[in-house]
């Protein structure tokens, strides 16, 4: 089975030039979600993983079945104002203005080992700033993991940058 093949392409959405990977397709299909999982799962296998934190919202999806996989909690990295509990935020940069995420203050400890994974990874900004706030906890963020990359746009290479080893399944070119 080739994963890539389990991923629909919408063109021209959200706006005229973008090619849109919905991964949709790919958590419908038993056998494509569980080979996804296999594969995200696969290097820390066996290895002490306390934590994996997931981006709001496909990254919950993702992140709940690594985790199980792992045997670790699961973390969720949300938008400003979603969580109830004590948060510590994060303003980022994006390519239309400035966005703000947080996480429970709690969420994580000093020196847990924690692996982020998230469906996409495109220019980096929401996944390099979801990594700068685990770390601004103490967490030791192992890997950040994603089904698609969209190496054309850098992100990649941004988090590789800040010391954070990349795991991604199927790259797309072009947007």
């Amino acid at each position: 089975m080739n994963l890539r093949d389990s991923i629909r392409t919408i063109p021209d959405y959200p706006k005229p030039g973008i090619m849109f990977r919905d991964i949709t397709t790919l958590l419908g299909n038993p056998r494509a979600f569980r080979r996804a999982v296999d594969e995200l799962v696969q290097p820390w296998a066996g290895l002490k993983i306390e934590k994996i934190a997931g981006i709001e919202a496909r990254g919950f999806i993702l992140g709940g079945a690594v985790a199980h996989q792992l045997s670790g909690g699961f973390v969720p990295i949300r938008k400003k104002g979603k969580l109830p509990h004590e948060t510590v935020s994060i303003a980022y940069s994006l390519e239309y203005g400035v966005d703000e995420m947080e996480v429970h203050r709690d969420a994580v400890l000093a020196g847990e080992k924690v692996i982020l994974v998230d469906d996409l990874i495109a220019t980096g900004g929401t996944a390099c700033a979801a990594a700068q706030l685990l770390r601004n906890l103490g967490a030791e963020v192992v890997s950040a993991c994603f089904i698609v990359d969209l190496p054309e746009l850098g992100g990649r290479a941004k988090l590789e940058a800040m010391g954070v080893p990349v795991r991604v399944l199927v790259e797309f070119e072009g947007h």
